[in-house]
């Protein structure tokens, strides 16, 4: 692999060998790299490890939870900090993750400029800190606030600059309301819910097409772009291929997500894909992996997503910086090599209400 290259190259070889290939390290050493669907949900299906030498050198840093532990440590750990995940308990985080959202954006208000675009991974990495430490913490104060981000800096998400125009109507949550990325200034019918101060947590199941964005974005752009496995038992897949345990998989969550043979134009944004109905893929979660080691977050990281993307939105008309297109690369999750820089237009509050919610 070349720098920065490693994604490159991994759409090459999916374009070339339809559902896995080998790749030889050295002398016998070999990985196999899957990114076909049906041989996916084997292994994830399984108890497998997660390949020593892929994870070992984060164990100094984080230690050994979740994320690192196997076996029966890793089943007790899981079943102990699962029900602090479930959807009730994050109900009442919605309106901490909405508070820190809009500390992020009044920073943004003194720093828009319409001349120049604002590097806004920094930022958005502030404020995600900030809900997890107030969430898993409570944390009391401030972390945008107690350390401001460095515009100069550079950085990326792992994804959602893409935006999509749809024909469905919706307007975080409000049936009635422009289509996102085309709200343009509203004169808004007098809505209670939103002058007596609207509660996210009652309405998140109420924005189909935001999900179906964020969805589409997080296909394009995996936070985790692969897994590695090994194999501590043979295994067979579906087509009668087997393979012996010891072996290192590596499940390109990236290669899957841009694979022609399972998402058509997969380089085009197309929020359609996910539209309620419509003949969505079972693989459609990986993202945030799959089978019993999938993310434990995942809901939490949706309401986050969600409030984010809806306060955004109501007051900011985003325009990509055409002359600093984010460079996906790989590093500890997917990042972009040269940051995210974005255009910011503030909207009038047509809404009457202080910060729109």
């Amino acid at each position: 692999f070349q720098k920065d290259q490693e994604l490159q190259q991994i759409q090459k070889w999916v374009e070339k060998f339809p559902g896995a290939c080998p790749r030889w390290l050295w002398g016998s050493k070999v990985s196999l790299l899957i990114y076909e669907p049906d041989y996916m949900k084997v292994i994830l299906g399984r108890s497998d490890p997660k390949a020593r030498g892929s994870y070992r050198f984060l164990a100094p840093w984080i230690g050994y939870g979740l994320l690192l532990l196997n076996g029966q440590t890793w089943f007790q750990h899981r079943r102990m900090l699962t029900p602090a995940f479930h959807y009730d308990i994050l109900k009442p985080y919605v309106g901490i993750t909405a508070d820190s959202v809009r500390v992020m954006l009044d920073k943004w208000e003194g720093l828009a400029n319409q001349d120049s675009p604002l590097e806004v991974f920094q930022h958005v990495s502030l404020m995600t800190l900030d809900t997890i430490m107030k969430c898993a913490f409570s944390h009391q104060g401030s972390l945008q606030l107690d350390r401001p981000s460095d515009p100069a800096e550079e950085g990326s998400p792992e994804g959602g600059r893409g935006a999509g125009e749809g024909q469905e109507e919706e307007a975080h949550g409000f049936p009635g309301q422009p289509p996102l990325g085309q709200r343009k200034s509203l004169v808004c019918p007098a809505l209670p819910a939103l002058q007596d101060g609207l509660h996210f947590r009652d309405h998140l199941d109420q924005m189909p097409y935001t999900t179906m964005c964020i969805k589409e974005a997080l296909r394009l752009y995996p936070p985790v772009p692969g897994i590695a496995r090994e194999l501590s038992k043979p295994v067979t897949f579906p087509d009668g291929r087997s393979l012996p345990n010891g072996i290192i998989v590596y499940l390109s969550i990236y290669g899957l997500h841009h694979n022609p043979k399972v998402w058509p134009n997969p380089e085009v944004f197309d929020p359609s894909r996910f539209a309620p109905g419509s003949a969505r893929h079972s693989h459609a979660f990986l993202p945030f992996s799959g089978g019993s080691r999938n993310c434990i977050g995942k809901q939490f990281a949706m309401n986050e997503l969600k409030v984010a993307v809806a306060l955004t939105l109501l007051r900011f008309e985003l325009l990509p910086d055409p002359t600093r297109v984010p460079i996906p690369t790989t590093r500890l999750v997917l990042s972009s090599s040269n940051g995210i820089y974005l255009h910011l237009r503030k909207l009038p509050n047509t809404y009457g209400v202080q910060d729109g919610l």
